[in-house]
């Protein structure tokens, strides 16, 4: 197993919502990948004892920042560690595939309701964002590495990890059916109610 994954598996911080965000945040202005750690799950239908586990939390979900520099001649991404993570703690679920995922599961526990804001094409939990920020400062913490390439780490890290909330390279893992389909609800519901205002 690569450095980079062991690190991850045995960080030296499990840093909370109010070290990654604002300008006294812990995390570097640098490429890498980072690994998300919960107190408590956002399921019972995870099985928790198939998962990674330090300190009293487990490891659900890794990502990366920037994504891969695209083949076809376009600017690569101008993110970074510190960007991407602390948008996964404070932004929205339209931004953060892993905000959409918690929401999705813990709907009916924070009373979350997914909507469309805006033009219509964008998809938040609006109001039910704070619970969910809430809900993460209580329940989650974050690990990275710096790393010049790290999509070459995720794919790794994907293949030899359980990871319930990772869906991309991931379409084996036993609970990626049960996550599409709650992500599926959520969306499926959100298009029969009105937009919203931005």
């Amino acid at each position: 197993m690569s450095e980079a994954i062991e690190k991850l598996l045995h960080p030296d911080i499990l840093a909370c919502r109010k070290e990654v965000i604002g300008r006294s945040s812990v995390v570097p202005a640098e490429p890498g990948i980072y690994a998300w750690y919960f107190r408590q799950s956002p399921s019972p239908k995870i099985k928790l004892e198939k998962c990674w586990a330090w300190e009293g939390s487990y490891l659900l979900y890794i990502g990366i920042s920037p994504k891969e520099p695209p083949k076809n001649g376009k600017p690569p991404s101008t993110q970074n560690l510190r960007k991407r993570i602390a948008y996964h703690m404070r932004g929205n679920a339209y931004g953060s595939t892993l905000r959409l995922s918690l929401g999705s599961l813990l709907t009916r526990s924070l009373g979350l309701r997914l909507r469309r804001v805006g033009s219509g094409t964008r998809m938040t939990f609006s109001d039910g964002e704070s619970a969910l920020s809430d809900w993460m400062q209580e329940n989650a913490f974050v690990t990275w590495v710096a790393h010049p390439e790290p999509w070459l780490v995720e794919a790794e890290a994907i293949s030899r990890l359980y990871l319930p909330l990772n869906l991309d390279q991931n379409s084996s893992h036993p609970f990626y059916k049960t996550l599409c389909a709650a992500r599926k609800a959520v969306k499926d519901a959100a298009k029969q109610l009105p937009i919203l205002p931005k």
